[in-house]
């Protein structure tokens, strides 16, 4: 791992930019839902990748600043797929001086197994990799599982459920498992996958690939990241403004109703909350100050 004091090719100042981005959002992210409290235990998974490296790094430095005591662990699932380099993880880990175990269980000969070639193996895969770490979590006494998605990982969700799944529904920042048992947190909800990218390139994390999905052609989700990727690139914001949206719910303005009584509306003699404001005047934005500029000489207001 790259020391910050030796980072080359990038002036320090834009580094310790994105450090600090990155450590104000996660931090922010703790906060906001409660992720860690004092006295936790928290199972750090790490893949191999660059989101749980981050994730990790970022954890380190919030044990040593925040002002509640919280132990962390980090925990590697060697899933016993060929040409693993079994020695990169525990030389980083003793590296950076965290407490590691690494969980040996060969779910490669079963997803080869049980997939038929040419299918995607994510969906066993993924589901025999949580009921291992839910396992080990238990066994180490660990009080919170921290998993390394992030914004993107949580914007891509939401639109495979949409288009795949007919469901609005995405990646929670906290969950509880199945069984009651574990609570699960997601430390960098808030963090751009750009940030993520540039921060484990400069710091040289030993990134380790997923040889088994990671090779994988034409996955449902990377066409949903290709799309989110070009709206990006065209429509600058439309990703902040997206995962602004998934945080401001309405389901009166939705139809669940299971979520919302429908049926029991009834009209009122006092204003209702949250009703239809289609009878409010419109709001007229203020026009710049440009004289003689027929740009700016209308104003359209459109009533949706």
């Amino acid at each position: 791992m790259k020391q910050i004091s030796a980072v080359d090719n990038k002036p320090k100042s834009s580094f310790n930019k994105l450090q600090k981005r990155l450590r104000h959002h996660t931090g922010q992210a703790i906060a906001d839902f409660n992720m860690i409290e004092d006295g936790d235990k928290v199972m750090v998974c790490l893949s191999g990748g660059k989101d749980s490296y981050t994730m990790l790094d970022i954890l380190l430095h919030m044990q040593r600043v925040a002002p509640i005591k919280f132990n962390i662990v980090a925990v590697n699932l060697d899933q016993k797929q060929p040409g693993f380099p079994e020695h990169v993880l525990p030389e980083y880990l003793s590296q950076v001086g965290v407490d590691f175990k690494i969980v040996e269980e060969d779910t490669y000969s079963i997803v080869i197994d049980k997939v038929a070639e040419g299918k995607t193996t994510c969906g066993l895969c993924s589901r025999l990799r949580r009921a291992i770490l839910y396992r080990t979590a238990t066994e180490l006494g660990a009080t919170k599982v921290a998993l390394g998605h992030h914004r993107d990982d949580m914007l891509e969700t939401l639109f495979l459920n949409m288009f795949y799944g007919g469901k609005l529904k995405s990646m929670p920042p906290k969950l509880v498992s199945d069984d009651g048992q574990q609570i699960v947190i997601r430390p960098l909800a808030y963090c751009s996958e750009k940030d993520i990218s540039q921060y484990s390139a400069v710091m040289e994390f030993p990134i380790i690939p997923c040889n088994l999905c990671g090779s994988q052609e034409n996955l449902q989700r990377q066409a949903i990241k290709g799309m989110l990727s070009d709206w990006d690139k065209r429509f600058p914001g439309r990703i902040e403004s997206m995962f602004t949206a998934i945080q401001n719910i309405t389901p009166s303005h939705l139809v669940d109703n299971t979520l919302f009584d429908f049926a029991g509306l009834k009209t009122q003699e006092t204003p209702y909350l949250g009703g239809d404001i289609g009878f409010d005047p419109p709001v007229i934005p203020k026009t710049p100050d440009i004289k003689n500029s027929d740009e700016f000489s209308t104003i359209n207001v459109i009533s949706l």
